[in-house]
């Protein structure tokens, strides 16, 4: 029998979904196939709606062997595996002669442990197991959400949260997950044998496709202990999010509060004399933290050296206490112990990692107005750590809308290891770009406008001339506004000026769900919705209801973020460009995914509005221009607002 050509199999899955063949996706169908014959990476920039998720997964499911597919978010985990897996493989099954098994598989905590639910979460203050279900008012939230978990238990084929609809409070899920290092292991736990998470590993062990995220990704990478199956193949989907999220897993945080409850966890479980050691070096910690003002250590206070090395040294001899005792009149004394054993080995190994003093890492106070102070540690960068560990011994594809910043793939190339394109050594991983397009005509569809008449914003929070521009925009529009904004306050500040003078309904991030929010934003074309960073990426509102999309200011880190400045200072004092290569990234990078939300079907129109004169002013403004997509610009004020109130008479006109 003839091998079905991948144009064949193209055309099965998207008519299987209803869809129309694009040539951005045929090209991108065939380079991932490509990539994957030859053991190759390959980057793949395929703009919205370009149909990029049959683009990878056809050429996945026709390769035969196992291909782990990572994405940023659970929800594009759950689009895949609920949607478009189960469709394709349906269309491709008479032309493969196969049914290709797929699997999710996501960390221990996503999952209901049957070991909580039904011994109770292990108590802090008093020997024993706390029943949360005792506990817990029957009519409280709390109480209602825990009742609830319960009879889902007894009823669900996947423990998997995701699968409990409506959801629960993050306080309720906790009193029923545990996180792996608190997991006793299938073979000690009682209920190993009916474990969720287990059954997910297993499930993917047997899978043709294993659909992760990036997080798991990364802890597959760092902790050394596999935790997704072997594989030929790795797709990284949404992949402009990578390096935040392998940031994030290696990123370690010392608090007092986390401190005490390692204390109090540990201190009826050990004898007297560590307790107090691990007592003391906590009242020691908490009293520095109190003074501590936010900001980077670039050496570590003599003080705060004192304090890292007494909790260093009392959690490494709690550690050794907890796995040498044993008490056996404890109800479930595994569940007490290893509790306990997980709270004080990370408070050991992040004292223990900041006081090695590494020039790899940067270290940092933050201050929260609700949590306090803490103390964090994160890696400078992490493209040694994914050079190293994602490259080798597999075919790996990168994929999203924006990879290519400034005009080429180098930019996020180099943050994630790689060499410029083209160049070759010894340990360089080779590996080679394309930009698939986009089917959406920008230049017909959408506007750039840069108000270059505007002040140049400074650090000062008020923005008078700014908001003036703002509302006269958003007035031309008749509503229908995305607004984008650099920090909370700003989106608040936007809002409550912008609810006294027009009248238009103004939603503003954090009053509700960011569910609801889109959702009402998208239900009522008069509506604007205001907010920050998750919205710069997180809205898909085809149609009328998004035609002017308005960022406040160009995106760049904070001037006072320590990992990002730390980042910038290390590219400059090797001889490279700090500004360009880590602040002007970042906001190309941010820029191009706000710009993103405006066209997202061939019939939308409207206008992306930048509030930020540097856009059109500065050196650096064509390199962040390069990274957006190729709409119509221009800086005339009048003619943007001409065009805001014919694309609104038009909408209007349609009944929209």
């Amino acid at each position: 029998m003839t091998k079905p050509s991948l144009r064949d199999l193209l055309h099965a899955a998207v008519t299987a979904v209803g869809g129309v063949e694009r040539p951005g996706q045929v090209t991108m169908t065939e380079a991932v196939a490509q990539a994957v014959d030859d053991g190759a990476h390959l980057l793949v920039q395929a703009g919205t709606g370009t149909g990029k998720s049959l683009g990878y997964l056809v050429p996945a499911l026709a390769h035969g062997d196992r291909v782990v597919v990572a994405t940023a978010t659970l929800a594009l985990q759950r689009q895949l595996v609920e949607r478009d897996l189960p469709r394709t493989v349906e269309a491709l099954h008479p032309l493969l002669r196969r049914r290709p098994e797929f699997a999710m598989l996501k960390g221990r905590s996503n999952y209901l442990c049957l070991h909580r639910m039904h011994e109770g979460v292990p108590q802090e203050e008093e020997e024993g197991l706390f029943d949360q279900f005792e506990a817990a008012t029957p009519t409280s939230k709390l109480g209602k959400d825990l009742l609830r978990l319960r009879d889902w238990a007894d009823e669900t084929e996947t423990g998997d949260r995701d699968d409990l609809t409506p959801g629960v409070s993050d306080r309720a899920w906790s009193q029923v997950s545990v996180t792996s290092r608190e997991c006793l292991g299938a073979t000690k736990c009682a209920y190993g044998a009916e474990c969720f998470a287990e059954a997910a590993r297993e499930r993917a062990k047997l899978a043709e496709i294993v659909v992760t995220n990036h997080a798991l990704l990364a802890i597959d990478a760092i902790e050394g202990a596999p935790v997704l199956p072997q594989h030929e193949v790795l797709i990284v989907d949404e992949a402009h999010e990578l390096v935040s999220r392998v940031t994030g897993v290696a990123t370690g945080e010392l608090t007092p509060g986390q401190v005490n409850r390692a204390v109090r966890r540990v201190a009826k479980r050990v004898d007297e004399k560590v307790a107090d050691q691990l007592q003391t070096a906590a009242e020691g910690f908490e009293r520095l933290m109190e003074l501590a003002l936010p900001g980077r250590l670039e050496e570590i206070p003599e003080d705060l050296g004192y304090a890292l090395a007494a909790l260093r040294d009392a959690g490494r001899n709690a550690v050794s206490a907890l796995g040498a005792t044993r008490d056996r009149s404890v109800q479930d004394e595994d569940a007490v112990r290893k509790q306990a054993l997980a709270s004080v080995e990370n408070v050991h190994a992040v004292a223990e990692r900041i006081l090695g003093g590494s020039e790899y890492d940067v270290v940092w106070y933050e201050r929260h107005d609700r949590f306090g102070a803490s103390l964090r540690v994160a890696p400078m960068s992490v493209s040694g750590l994914l050079r190293e560990k994602l490259f080798a011994d597999r075919s790996v594809v990168l994929t999203s809308a924006t990879l290519k910043l400034g005009g080429d793939f180098n930019g996020v190339g180099a943050s994630l290891g790689l060499a410029p394109e083209g160049v070759e050594g010894d340990d360089l991983p080779v590996w080679k770009g394309i930009d698939v397009g986009s089917p959406f005509d920008y230049r017909r569809q959408g506007i750039l406008y840069v108000a270059r008449h505007l002040a140049t914003p400074g650090r000062e929070a008020g923005r008078a001339d700014m908001l003036d521009e703002l509302a006269e925009l958003v007035e031309a529009a008749g509503g229908r506004t995305l607004g984008l904004f650099s920090s909370m306050r700003a989106a608040q500040a936007a809002a409550e000026e912008l609810r006294g003078r027009l009248d238009k309904p103004i939603l503003l991030q954090g009053e509700d769900t960011l569910g609801e929010l889109i959702k009402n934003f998208a239900g009522d074309p008069e509506t604007c919705l205001f907010g920050t960073l998750s919205l710069w990426q997180g809205v898909d509102v085809p149609g009328p209801g998004c035609q002017l999309v308005v960022m406040d200011r160009i995106p760049f880190p904070r001037p006072d973020d320590p990992l990002m400045s730390a980042r910038q200072k290390a590219v400059e004092e090797a001889g490279g460009n700090g500004f360009m290569s880590v602040a002007a990234t970042h906001a190309a990078l941010l820029m191009a995914q706000g710009a993103g939300r405006l066209v997202r079907a061939t019939g939308d129109r409207g206008v992306v509005a930048v509030l930020d004169p540097r856009l059109a002013n500065a050196r650096y403004g064509s390199f962040l221009k390069a990274s957006l997509p190729d709409f119509w610009y221009t800086t005339d004020r009048d003619q943007v607002r001409r065009s805001l109130a014919a694309i609104d008479a038009t909408a209007k006109a349609d009944g929209r």
